[in-house]
């Protein structure tokens, strides 16, 4: 009699799982030269595999392990592509309990190309922006929707990016959100969601930064309570290829070609602004983060050294979460790069609803520039009028209204250039402006 109703069970748990639904991506998370991280969410507890094979050879197909994904985890399964070669394409398909689940666009990643010691490195593009905010009336301050202009993505993918970096705020917690782990999983899921996003997030490589929207409240620092249940969500639902600090932080860093990407984390280790200026304890990316971040840079051979941070840091405008606000540190990190004599170094940043260029001159050696980037659909906003009037910021390059940065990387190995050009959510092209490898020495 036991054995008949535990077989029962098991028949109607599996009658159950089999109609589990897609919730999400597929997503392509980091690529490397011999494998590829694929990311996928399903609404209740079910098998995930995904099957891939080199563009036009679907005879090798190959498959990922099959993941069980759990509540726990917020039914995300992440499918490790483990058995691919350098320098090609894939298609793929996701399997979910079995069934074939066919999306309305093309599935694919590519592995990067080996080309250390045998030819030039080869030339591509990557996307970026912040600030993602999707629009849920229900828990949404009252008024005026803050999010639109959700076809930006279909724009940013119609560009055939290599990859994405999302550049922080890439979900906006709300009050019903940050206190629980459970709450910023809902939040996470409804943003990721979004349709007019799947088929930027099937089709190219993907990585993350976070900041305050997607660590916690709004403007908050290193003392939130729930920030190492933040710091779980954000590893469950992005697929970085590395983190340096266990448990501690976003911090990581990739290459793509030649160029070395520097991932910082500027809430985990930040102190209250108060506290900043009354005690002296001015930690903007923290000590520990900070020394990492040098010693890499002095190690990267890498022709454009490009550090992604969360907030502004070239600005000097002492606002918002800019990093002269805690500008001890900002000095030791630029005193750093000069006397270490570290070459091709530019930043990305974001949070401030609108885009623009900074430039730093420094006697002596090239200047400093800053690529700020925002907003992706959250609600746009003007620079302050000492910002605007700042002979830092770069002319012609100021855009307030939702946008996206693409950058095309290219040249011989000696000659590399960086050509970045902003968009609008229709994609159409507003400012473009060249940078040389060869004049960041």
């Amino acid at each position: 009699m036991h054995k008949k109703i535990l077989f029962l069970f098991i028949l109607t748990a599996i009658s159950i799982s089999s109609y589990a639904q897609l919730k999400s991506g597929p997503m392509v998370g980091y690529a490397d030269y011999r494998e590829v991280m694929l990311w996928v969410q399903t609404d209740k507890a079910a098998k995930v595999k995904i099957n891939y094979w080199e563009q036009g050879k679907i005879s090798t197909k190959k498959a990922t392990d099959e993941i069980m994904t759990t509540k726990e985890n917020a039914y995300v399964a992440k499918l490790l592509a483990d058995d691919a070669y350098p320098g090609k394409v894939y298609d793929y398909e996701l399997i979910i309990n079995g069934k074939l689940v066919k999306r309305p666009y093309p599935l694919q990643f590519k592995t990067q190309t080996l080309w250390q010691f045998r030819t030039d490195p080869p030339n591509f593009k990557f996307a970026f922006g912040s600030c993602t905010y999707v629009s849920e009336p229900e828990f949404d301050r009252p008024g005026n929707s803050y999010g639109g202009n959700y076809e930006i993505f279909e724009s940013i993918a119609d560009k055939k990016p290599d990859f994405m970096i999302w550049t922080g705020d890439n979900a906006y917690y709300r009050e019903v959100d940050y206190g629980t782990k459970g709450g910023m999983n809902k939040r996470m899921t409804h943003t990721r969601s979004l349709p007019e996003m799947q088929r930027l997030l099937g089709s190219a490589s993907n990585y993350a930064i976070l900041d305050d929207h997607d660590y916690g409240p709004n403007n908050t620092d290193r003392s939130f309570g729930l920030k190492r249940s933040s710091l779980e969500v954000f590893k469950n639902f992005w697929a970085n290829p590395s983190y340096i600090f266990e448990n501690e932080g976003v911090t990581g860093s990739f290459e793509w070609a030649d160029v070395q990407f520097f991932l910082l984390d500027d809430f985990w280790w930040k102190a209250p602004t108060e506290v900043a200026h009354k005690n002296d304890r001015g930690d903007y990316l923290g000590e520990k983060q900070l020394q990492w971040l040098i010693d890499a840079l002095s190690f990267s051979k890498a022709p454009f050294k490009i550090i992604v941070v969360g907030g502004q840091i070239i600005n000097p405008i002492r606002a918002f979460e800019n990093m002269s606000m805690f500008d001890k540190e900002r000095d030791k990190l630029m005193n750093a790069i000069q006397q270490a004599k570290i070459q091709g170094v530019l930043f990305i940043s974001g949070d401030r609803h609108h885009s623009v260029i900074h430039k730093m001159e420094r006697p002596g050696t090239y200047p400093l520039y800053d690529f700020t980037i925002s907003p992706l659909t959250s609600g746009p906003s003007k620079p302050l009028n000492e910002e605007i009037n700042s002979p830092s910021m770069v002319p012609g390059t100021l855009v307030t209204e939702r946008n996206f940065a693409l950058a095309e990387v290219s040249g011989p190995r000696l000659n590399r250039v960086l050509k970045l050009s902003v968009h609008n959510s229709k994609g159409e092209q507003l400012w473009i402006k060249e940078f040389n490898a060869k004049d960041l020495k």
